[in-house]
């Protein structure tokens, strides 16, 4: 498959970006610390997504599920993606969802993904991806690696640092996986239904996702492994164990690492995303020159409201160099100050530097086009009127998946009315952007 080409996305990870980069320095034969008597081992991942997602009880594979408009598969692609060391990607899905599989990769224009058809079990399945990484196959465009990730579909909120270490561990004892405490106890019951006995949860772990192998070690487990292992097993590690006698390194997963197994699941994934997409606000003016202008007062409002929430401000005065530099960033939300005009040009503007960003092939995109009003100074009906155009704008722009809706704020020549404005205002803001909710697209509210 061709690779496509390359689309913005979120950086969705912490803030310890920069301790990962460092230590990934030994993976990354481009980072400036890497060592140059140590060779980089090749890296590549396996994805089972052939399951059809019974527990969730609806009739699309969990995989594909939507969250925010966006196949759950997608995000965990993505997080996959980030991690620019490891080099291929290979998702085995079944051939009834092989089109649907494609169809999202060039959509969201995802890299270095390669497809096979999955087995009837997830062993199976695995096993395929890991033939068609191995020397062997004709006709291939992938390469053996020296270290396989092994990790869920429906895991999507995968971090780097967890990647880099179950690979760490792998390389140097030939296996490793994630693991997370135990939330409830085991109980073993009888033939009867009773209780026959219980383990002492602190002494076990629960086995997640992502588990690494030397390459070698877990394709000859998986040769050897009997019908029995690949019809009914789900361990990875315990084939390393049992057919390779590798004791894997058991590394501690973060909290992150759940994997989406029923529909409250999805859910729950959903305002995650939302959460961690909300964290960046760009207040966009026609100047930022003027100290007294009132979007800075707004930007100074979020601020303290919103004091977890990077606020920002960027202007759309020529040439716009600031603002474009906050678009590379992956900002999702902008307010768009207007202070004296009502025909959305300023919005207008911002707008098409959104579109031709292609920022929000990824991400809904929230656009929030302010306006103030003196009551006393403009007939109220008739800047209603003029504003209610933005339903055609947000119909338009909707397509792109920007999510657009005004704002209409009383701007009242009193200081402390003022402030409870735009203080109203700026809470309105934060539950637009939160929430994300398209219904209230081409809506104009007051404040």
């Amino acid at each position: 498959m061709e690779p496509a080409p390359a689309a913005p996305g979120p950086r969705l990870g912490d803030s310890r970006g920069a301790e990962r980069a460092a230590a990934s320095s030994s993976l990354n034969p481009t980072g400036a610390e890497a060592q140059p008597r140590r060779r980089a081992p090749a890296v590549a991942a396996v994805l089972p997504a052939g399951g059809s997602g019974e527990r969730m009880g609806v009739p699309t594979p969990k995989q594909f599920c939507p969250i925010l408009e966006r196949p759950l598969i997608s995000y965990t692609l993505q997080a996959l993606e980030r991690v620019c060391w490891i080099k291929d990607i290979v998702v085995a899905v079944t051939g009834e969802n092989m089109d649907t599989m494609k169809g999202i990769i060039q959509k969201y224009q995802h890299q270095r993904i390669s497809l096979v058809e999955a087995g009837v079990t997830r062993h199976r399945s695995i096993f395929n991806g890991l033939k068609a990484l191995a020397e062997d196959q004709p006709d291939s465009n992938l390469s053996k690696p020296e270290v396989v990730i092994i990790h869920d579909a429906v895991r999507p909120f995968v971090e780097e640092d967890v990647l880099l270490k179950v690979v760490t561990a792998a390389k140097e004892h030939g296996a490793a996986g994630a693991i997370r405490p135990l939330v409830s106890t085991v109980i073993s019951p009888s033939a009867d239904g009773c209780l026959d006995h219980s383990l002492e949860r602190a002494r076990h772990r629960a086995s997640e996702m992502p588990q690494a192998f030397l390459f070698d070690v877990i394709y000859e487990a998986y040769q050897q492994c009997s019908d029995y292992d690949l019809e009914f097993g789900t361990e990875c590690l315990q084939l390393a164990l049992k057919y390779g006698h590798i004791n894997a390194k058991l590394v501690e997963g973060s909290p992150d690492l759940w994997k989406v197994t029923y529909k409250r699941d999805l859910y729950a994934a959903e305002s995650i995303i939302k959460e961690r997409i909300s964290q960046y606000i760009c207040i966009v003016m026609d100047t930022k020159e003027d100290e007294n202008h009132v979007g800075h007062h707004l930007e100074e409002i979020l601020k303290n409201e919103l004091n977890h929430v990077k606020v920002t401000s960027g202007a759309l005065c020529p040439p716009c160099r600031d603002l474009e530099q906050i678009i590379l960033e992956q900002c999702y939300n902008y307010v768009c100050v207007n202070v004296m005009s009502f025909d959305f040009e300023e919005t207008r503007r911002l707008l098409n530097m959104l579109k031709e960003s292609n920022l929000s092939v990824l991400y809904p995109v929230v656009v929030i086009s302010v306006y103030f009003l003196d009551y006393k100074s403009v007939p109220f009906d008739q800047k209603m009127e003029n504003l209610m155009q933005i339903r055609d704008y947000a119909k338009e722009v909707k397509k792109r998946n920007i999510l657009l809706c005004g704002l209409l704020i009383y701007y009242p020549q009193d200081e402390q009315k003022l402030q409870a404005s735009l203080r109203q205002g700026a809470t309105i803001i934060a539950t637009l952007i939160k929430e994300r909710n398209s219904g209230l697209v081409g809506q104009l509210l007051v404040a």
